[in-house]
């Protein structure tokens, strides 16, 4: 069905959104009252895990036996012959940013600068085709990267591999820093400009145009439908639903309201969102430079005071970084778990290798590919060197891990009230929980009104331009549906499904980094000699 007036589809959207949350809560309240677990949401969330978390989880995470066998009862009959779980998702991603960085002569080092004076706007030209600025394109996918991996992933991370995951995770944002450049330079190269100026891009058109020129257009057709079917049902689950969960968790214990109303924290994030998606990129772009920067700045903010105040310690607690990073008191299978440990969090966190960046950066306004590639490796190291490296700092410093166990594993299990008990302890203030809580709700809330336009893109590529309001209306159900079903079977396949889009990405992009390469080669040519084009300021 394709809806042609806006005042319709926001009626209908409305209505939907106010019947399927009444009807949620009236089932879920009618289920606590009679003492029952089986509602219709355990069915639901039963039939996921049995049929589709499970499988996707075994393939993604096969470990080549590499880690402890269990039997039904849970004990354990072999230690795998490393001793920890090696999951093929990891290696997958590890070795596509690896490969990266060497094929393109570690330009995540070289180019840094350029990337920098690129998005301060120093080479932005107002009548290049596409639809957001430089600055633009980066804040929207840097406000669905930098979000709640950076606070509750950190965290967890920490709390279960020790100070020593926080160098995986440096190590692997350093790297998924090329990955971001080959995806994102792709995606400008086979983006798609309509007449209205529209342009549409990402991995499911390099995916089929680019695959296509190297005479593979069979393998491209079906990576780019495989691609666009993860990445929507990504952005309705891990990219939405997950983010509205998460964020309530965090903040529901302090607000009484949301806690027993749950259902009007989701109401209240569909209608936000909902005033932006329907703009567009444009709108998105617009709002997301400028709530990622606050953002970012109120966070890094709070964490460089209590780093501050703890300033005479930081040089124990990078030592202490070092130490876990290799120590081999555990043996090889104790240190390979903490090096997966911080490798899991890093490529959660920053996306690099996923193929989603791609999508908001294709937008941009440029007739230099290259360029924008190089915009968005800044991406990794913002989210991951920086953002994730202050999280784990405080971490490490105020020994949250160890002061409040009972967030790192257990029922009370949350990487956001770790967090949230390490900025507002002893070595904080008390009230910059609250801070934190601001912090949580709008990386929600930006990483789903960025992800919106990335399952959008992925919809109208697999159903027409004309389905675009459907779609939306269906990812503001979802919002809704994230602050019911907030944990489960049902959110875990969703995120597992944006792990998943980096097999037919990675794919195409070993396949398509001699293109890269070769334009690359040209674009830095030009830099060094001082010829590319400049506007008169």
């Amino acid at each position: 069905m394709v809806f042609k007036q806006p005042k319709s589809v926001l009626i209908i959207a409305i209505a939907s959104l106010l019947l399927f949350s009444s009807s949620a809560q009236v089932q879920a309240q009618s289920a606590d009252e009679s003492g029952s677990n089986t509602g219709w949401m355990k069915n639901v969330d039963g039939i996921f895990g049995d049929y589709l978390v499970q499988p996707l989880a075994s393939f993604l995470f096969f470990d080549f036996w590499t880690g402890p066998r269990t039997d039904g009862a849970g004990n354990v009959t072999s230690e795998g012959w490393l001793g920890t779980s090696v999951p093929f998702v990891v290696i997958w991603l590890l070795f596509g940013a690896t490969y990266f960085t060497l094929r393109m002569g570690f330009i995540n080092v070289r180019a840094f600068w350029h990337a920098i004076r690129l998005t301060k706007g120093d080479y932005d030209n107002p009548d290049e085709p596409g639809e957001v600025s430089h600055f633009q394109a980066l804040s929207s996918a840097l406000s669905a990267t930098v979000g709640l991996g950076n606070i509750a992933g950190v965290a967890i991370a920490i709390g279960t591999g020790g100070p020593g995951a926080c160098f995986w995770m440096v190590l692997v944002g350093v790297l998924g820093m090329t990955s971001k450049f080959t995806e994102c330079t792709l995606g400008q190269m086979y983006r798609k400009v309509a007449p209205d100026g529209t342009v549409s891009g990402g991995a499911m058109h390099y995916l089929r145009d680019g695959l296509a020129e190297l005479g593979l257009k069979p393998l491209g057709q079906v990576l780019a439908v495989v691609f666009s079917v993860l990445c929507v049902g990504a952005s309705f689950g891990g990219g939405n639903a997950f983010q509205v969960g998460q964020s309530l968790d965090a903040i529901r214990q302090d607000v009484t309201f949301i806690d027993t109303y749950p259902w009007v924290y989701g109401l209240i994030m569909a209608a936000l969102a909902g005033f932006v998606i329907i703009g567009g990129i444009k709108s998105i772009g617009a709002v997301a430079s400028k709530i990622v920067p606050f953002m970012c700045c109120a966070y890094v903010c709070m964490t460089m005071f209590i780093l501050f105040r703890n300033a005479a310690a930081i040089p124990s607690a990078i030592a202490a970084i070092f130490e876990g990073a290799f120590s081999m008191q555990a043996g090889l299978g104790g240190a390979l778990g903490i090096m997966v440990i911080g490798i899991q969090r890093a490529v959660f966190s920053n996306e690099a290798g996923i193929g989603s960046a791609a999508i908001a950066h294709s937008a941009a306004k440029t007739d230099e590919p290259v360029s924008e590639g190089i915009v968005a490796l800044l991406e990794p190291f913002i989210d991951t060197v920086v953002i994730c490296t202050m999280t784990a700092l405080v971490i490490i410093l105020t020994d949250a891990a160890n002061e409040f166990p009972q967030f790192v594993s257990g029922a009370q299990r949350s990487g956001a009230a770790l967090t949230a008990a390490a900025v507002s302890g002893g070595h904080g203030i008390y009230w910059f929980k609250y801070v934190l809580y601001l912090a949580v709700v709008l990386f929600a809330y930006s990483t789903l009104i960025s992800w919106s336009y990335y399952g959008e893109r992925c919809w109208t590529s697999l159903f027409g331009p004309k389905s675009s309001m459907a779609y939306k209306v269906v990812f503001l159900l979802f919002t809704v549906l994230g602050s019911i079903v907030t944990t489960g079977n049902i959110l875990d396949f969703s995120d597992l499904l944006i792990l998943g889009m980096s097999l037919p990405n990675i794919l195409g992009l070993i396949l398509l980094s001699g293109k890269v390469k070769r334009g690359l080669d040209e674009y830095w040519g030009k830099y060094k000699r001082g010829d590319l084009e400049q506007p008169a300021k």
